[in-house]
């Protein structure tokens, strides 16, 4: 029998002769027994299976892509309420939809208090051997969920903040709130087993999101009890489904903050300019791109969240001073290219898109902004939408303004381009993405840019520039044609 089994016999017999609290009351000291969890400062453990791409679905009502998990480790230490996740992944193509070509690929994500960060390693003959080490705050409170949502964690921080309890469905509902905002229910069944835990967490575009975490197929690893399959599902579809495989009790963990990540990067917009009137807004990871019309702003694209919304409404203020921003062009619903969207309904922007996007958004957008409320949670403005289906054009008598629908586009059915006919630039997120001016050419054309030429073709656009909203520099028609490996001068 396990040491866990032992542990629960014993303090079940030392809570009946001392008649201590009532059933329920005593379910979760012996649920935490089982777990083991007064004795496990640390845990790690691993196993295979799928994880899932949260808030990159390729159509508004699809759920999130999926990928093979090679490996899965997980390392928690729950003393200095930190952990590291190492994962190796490859994306599945689901049917019907054209993809690059997968590639494992390996990102460790850390979290250690109230600091986020990844480490990627070097690419295969990258100059630079050393890996990559990117902050990531917007995670923070997810990672951190995942260390209280796991069955030991979710024990100690239910008997430290005082969980209320009760009997529900043969089991006992276990309930507490964590940083004096961050709820957490969990379910124990008659087994003293933790079948479930759910949590709440904040996103710029679902607002208060739902975290549910559920655990099965219990059994012993090396003295304890933990669960050999573990599923979790975020904003209502899965993010990660594993079978366990291998479990271990207080490991070293040892968690540095590196510099890179200890403070993050302050968000800053570049302005480059590209023609009269048109403003390339760098700075970041995402770009965004400004038209000066007559009397407003046309701003295409609000990427990430408020603060980097902020940030270009501040800028916008500078470069074109005494005018409104009157339309947002939203390319697609993926969430680093929509997570802003809400800080320009707050402003006044009509919300220019593709049209399944509009009744996606007003439905999200409908959820509750309780743990962090943003601007729009504060006005509860009501949004104006444009939507797209095909050719949608914004003039002002003088400049036209023209968004197309990019049809057959596997990264995602709802999706969309903008062009400028008079200074020929076409601007375009995710469906092709320049390299750096000396990098190799890709080794198999992206169907995402093959998609991306054949509708310019289809569309009859003559594209001088390429305005794509990620990438290191502005492309030209040329650089797209060697991108997908045609190497002619004729379209």
């Amino acid at each position: 029998m396990s040491k866990s089994f032992h542990a629960v016999a014993a303090l079940a017999a030392a809570l009946a002769a001392a008649g201590c609290g009532t059933q329920q009351a005593q379910h979760l000291d012996l649920a935490s027994a089982a777990a083991g969890s007064d004795a496990i400062k640390s845990i790690e453990f691993s196993g295979t299976g799928r994880w899932y791409q949260f808030g990159q679905a390729p159509n508004p009502g699809l759920p999130w892509p999926p990928f093979e998990v090679q490996n899965y480790s997980a390392d928690i230490d729950y003393q200095t309420a930190s952990a590291k996740v190492e994962i190796s992944r490859k994306q599945i193509i689901e049917p019907g939809r054209q993809r690059p070509a997968p590639t494992l690929q390996k990102i460790d994500q850390y979290i250690s208090g109230t600091t986020a960060w990844n480490v990627t390693p070097p690419a295969a003959n990258a100059p630079n051997p050393a890996p990559t080490i990117a902050a990531q705050p917007a995670a923070v409170e997810e990672r951190a969920a995942e260390i209280w949502a796991s069955p030991q964690g979710f024990f100690k921080a239910a008997l430290q903040n005082h969980a209320q309890q009760h009997a529900v469905n043969g089991g006992t509902e276990v309930a507490f709130i964590t940083g004096g905002k961050y709820r957490y229910v969990g379910f124990i069944n008659g087994q003293h087993q933790l079948e479930k835990v759910q949590t709440w967490i904040d996103n710029p575009v679902l607002g208060d999101t739902l975290v549910e975490t559920r655990y099965s197929h219990y059994k012993d690893f090396g003295g304890i009890q933990f669960p050999g399959h573990i599923s979790r599902s975020q904003g209502g579809h899965p993010v990660l489904d594993i079978d366990v495989t291998e479990v271990k009790v207080n490991p070293a963990v040892t968690i540095a903050i590196p510099q890179e990540a200890a403070k993050a990067p302050a968000v800053k917009v570049a302005v480059n300019k590209l023609a009269d009137g048109v403003y390339y807004l760098t700075g970041g990871t995402h770009h965004s791109v400004a038209i000066d019309q007559k009397d407003h702003i046309v701003l295409v694209e609000a990427p990430q969240n408020e603060a980097r919304s902020l940030a270009l409404i501040a800028k916008l203020q500078e470069v074109i001073p005494n005018k409104p921003i009157k339309y947002l062009i939203n390319t697609h619903a993926h969430f680093d290219h929509s997570g802003g969207l809400r800080t320009f309904v707050d402003a006044g922007a009509t919300i220019v898109t593709p049209q399944p996007n509009q009744a996606y958004y007003q439905t999200v957008w409908a959820a509750p902004h309780t743990l962090n409320p943003d601007r729009l949670a504060r006005s509860n403005k009501p949004a104006q939408f444009e939507s797209v289906n095909g050719k949608h054009v914004l003039s002002d008598g003088k400049r036209t303004i023209e968004i197309h629908a990019l049809a057959g586009n596997s990264h995602n059915d709802a999706f969309a381009a903008v062009y400028l006919p008079k200074e020929k630039i076409l601007i375009e997120a995710d469906a092709y993405t320049p390299t750096a001016a000396n990098a190799p050419l890709p080794s198999s054309p992206n169907p995402y840019s093959v998609n991306l030429f054949d509708n310019i073709r289809n569309l009859n656009l003559d594209v001088e520039r390429i305005a794509a909203l990620h990438g290191p520099r502005i492309a030209t028609l040329a650089h797209l044609r060697a991108a997908i490996g045609l190497q002619t001068s004729s379209r």
